[in-house]
């Protein structure tokens, strides 16, 4: 999907495109999707960080996620409106030897102040469009996330299980995480 985008509304304000970020590319968006980062995990969101998480460590993170789109390990997309980054979510590639069908959906974030627009779709479609120019058919994700989970149901993804007490929220406690799947054709 390298240089392909979708778009949503594509003129006029609103307008929201969505691309594969080239690892060049994925460094430069550092600081707009750290913000991203930061907002979610600031909402609540249990994606791998706890609260207060400082702008340093998100920014390596993302910078640890450009050098995996640099060695193919990974696929980067982004939401954008106009300069500002809405979102984003990843695509694990690099699998074992005996899993090269299949790719991790990862980090789904989008921003507090862009949900409700239709961005968490486009990044899913998005993706399954990624996932199939690089030759997988099996998808898979978790999430914590009750309103990512009727998302991902509404796109066709299979729910597999659940799992009591996966994970923490940013600010303490327990949460379930919830596993889906998605063949593609």
């Amino acid at each position: 999907m390298d240089g392909a985008c979708l778009e949503r509304q594509p003129h006029g304000p609103g307008a929201v495109r969505i691309r594969a970020l080239t690892a060049a590319e994925s460094r430069a968006a550092v600081p707009g999707l750290t913000d991203v980062l930061l907002d979610c995990v600031e909402g609540g969101a249990s994606v791998s960080f706890m609260a207060p998480l400082d702008r340093a460590t998100a920014e390596g993170f993302w910078r640890e996620v450009a050098d995996g789109v640099e060695r193919g390990d990974r696929i980067l997309l982004i939401a954008e409106d106009g300069a500002d980054t809405l979102g984003t979510v990843q695509l694990v590639v690099r699998q074992p030897p005996n899993q090269p069908h299949r790719a991790d959906l990862s980090k789904m974030l989008v921003h507090r102040r862009a949900r409700r627009r239709g961005v968490g779709a486009l990044l899913m479609q998005a993706a399954e469009e990624a996932a199939r120019a690089a030759g997988k058919t099996l998808l898979v994700l978790d999430t914590a996330s009750p309103d990512a989970e009727r998302l991902y149901a509404r796109a066709g993804w299979v729910k597999a299980g659940v799992i009591p007490n996966y994970a923490l929220w940013p600010g303490g406690g327990f949460c379930d995480t919830t596993y889906f799947y998605k063949a593609l054709d």
